[in-house]
């Protein structure tokens, strides 16, 4: 049974300038003779934009707090001076690092990649 297009019930049609015989390079092809599969080529996922942010500490305050504070004023955090900073992408930690300077502008020097297994548990 052919796909059909949901809005007009026209068969699907390649996008213009592509060929639909051509096998894309971003599948997985297999060998079926060896039995193993090629390399993935995963460069299309090279341009996806991620949210990086670089955790200092937490604090928890109550509203009429926040409201009072000004230019100089102090917050608190969590975590002490010295230890180290959580990276996360997409608000899940990937590494752990440091404060470091390089010409006037902070940096964070990675001490730690979080494996994959630890950021799959992390996931539940």
């Amino acid at each position: 049974m052919a796909a059909t297009d949901n809005i007009n019930g026209q068969p699907d049609s390649p996008p213009a300038g592509s060929n639909s015989t051509d096998q894309s390079e971003n599948t997985i092809a297999s060998d079926d003779s060896a039995g193993a599969e090629s390399p993935v080529n995963m460069e299309f996922l090279l341009d996806i934009p991620l949210e990086v942010t670089v955790e200092l500490g937490r604090t928890k305050m109550l509203i009429n707090d926040m409201l009072k504070l000004g230019q100089g004023s102090v917050i608190e955090l969590t975590k002490f001076a010295g230890e180290s900073l959580e990276i996360l992408a997409n608000q899940k930690p990937i590494a752990r690092g440091e404060v470091v300077v390089v010409n006037e502008k902070y940096g964070v020097r990675l001490t730690e990649v979080i494996s994959p297994m630890e950021r799959v548990e992390g996931l539940r």
